[in-house]
């Protein structure tokens, strides 16, 4: 599966099958969240949070491929993603794009 934040593939003919989404609401962690605050003291980058935030844009990135092979796609592009806060403790973080087919 080509994955692309571009709207076009060069040299690529195509056509849209739909957008597709992978959705994850991840929790800090207790141990993640003491070293978090111990961090904050000093300053600099919260590792714990880094690593999480990566895992959770890895596991959405996973479940938007996962839907855009059911509707049988080549690639997803125009990949965008966002994150929010949905409450104290946990983010969401949301993957999509546009699913296409080869011609």
């Amino acid at each position: 599966m080509k994955l692309v934040t571009i709207e076009t593939i060069p040299g690529q003919n195509f056509e849209a099958l739909g957008m597709v989404k992978g959705t994850i609401v991840q929790s800090k962690n207790i141990g993640r969240d003491f070293m978090a605050g111990l961090k904050t003291l000093v300053g600099g980058e919260i590792v714990g949070y880094t690593e999480m935030l990566n895992e959770a844009r890895q596991i959405a990135t996973k479940r938007m491929v996962d839907e855009a092979e059911k509707l049988g796609a080549d690639a997803i592009v125009g990949i965008r993603y966002g994150s929010s806060a949905v409450m104290q403790g946990a983010a969401e973080v949301v993957a999509y794009g546009t699913a296409v087919k080869f011609k």
